[in-house]
């Protein structure tokens, strides 16, 4: 049981970094990306081939998949430089189907469909059954961590540039802003982050094929940023545990569906996780941690000293 809930929280600290790559990407700057599982692909299996191929480390595997999936996201912003709303998210989507076409066809690279299996865990041997433990603490401090680092970024003049782009970026070009520049950074920090969340699944799972750039896992990504908050970073870590909570509570729903059919049970348990996130939005529409704005001019009612 211990083993069990380790494996499901160290899946609920990937999900968190993936939401806050949402965080910084939509939340902040107002860009939709519908290709965050893409980015995640990138991560993970750059990091698997140069610790399965080339013998690097682990550590260093980590940093080349989110440099690899930051990279991208540089690329892609500005090779989008010119879409925004609904036309830069069907871009995005179609980069993560180019992905998963990469990663099923260039057998020489990824394996193709057999997948990279054999890709290691750090101390893994060692550890024996307590790898799940230790590597749940691992993955949530650095989660903690992306999550302290992107909130002293909102606080930051940084991050109020951010806020000014995705609450209008005409005007904030106009107050002399480079709008460009700063989209592609906040893309990058977001990229780069679902690109570390791979490589850390990946070395935890062992094993990676293209059916990790599923849609499914995007549509989780965005239900748990939408129901945690978008904009404030504990509201991914929120929304993750959140979101994880219900796919494996719902699991348990399995005595209770014998009757139905194992697509039936499927499509029950999407429903009621569906449902309730559902009510949850009815209830808090800005998510569960609301964006906190802080009043205008309300530094100059502050006594001076």
């Amino acid at each position: 049981m211990l083993s069990y809930l380790a494996f499901s929280l160290t899946l609920a600290a990937v999900y968190c970094l993936l939401a806050l790559g949402l965080t910084v990407i939509w939340g902040y700057t107002g860009m939709v990306n519908l290709g965050i599982v893409g980015f995640f692909a990138v991560g993970a299996y750059a990091s698997a081939i140069v610790t399965t191929q080339l013998g690097w480390p682990i550590l260093a595997g980590w940093i080349l998949g989110a440099l690899a999936a930051g990279a991208a996201g540089v690329v892609m912003t500005y090779a989008t430089r010119g879409l925004r709303g609904d036309y830069l998210a069907i871009v995005t989507l179609g980069f993560a189907e180019t992905v998963r076409l990469v990663a099923l066809n260039e057998n020489w690279l990824t394996k193709g469909a057999e997948g990279i299996s054999g890709i290691p865990g750090p101390m893994k041997a060692e550890l024996g059954p307590w790898f799940n433990t230790a590597y749940l603490l691992v993955a949530w401090l650095i989660a903690a961590l992306a999550a302290w680092l992107l909130a002293r970024i909102a606080a930051s003049p940084y991050g109020r540039v951010l806020r000014a782009i995705r609450d209008d970026d005409v005007v904030a070009l106009v107050a002399g802003k480079n709008v460009p520049r700063y989209k592609v950074a906040a893309f990058a920090i977001g990229t780069a982050l679902a690109g570390l969340a791979g490589a850390l699944y990946a070395h935890f799972t062992s094993y990676i094929a293209p059916d990790l750039v599923a849609p499914l896992l995007t549509i989780y990504v965005f239900l748990a940023a939408t129901a945690g908050g978008n904009a404030r970073p504990m509201g991914a870590v929120v929304g993750a545990l959140l979101v994880m909570a219900l796919l494996e509570g719902t699991r348990m729903l399995a005595e209770f569906t014998s009757a139905l059919s194992a697509v039936q049970a499927a499509a029950l348990r999407d429903f009621i996780i569906a449902a309730a996130l559902v009510a949850i939005l009815q209830v808090r529409s800005q998510g569960i941690l609301p964006e906190r704005i802080r009043p205008a001019g309300a530094d100059s009612h502050r006594p001076n000293h």
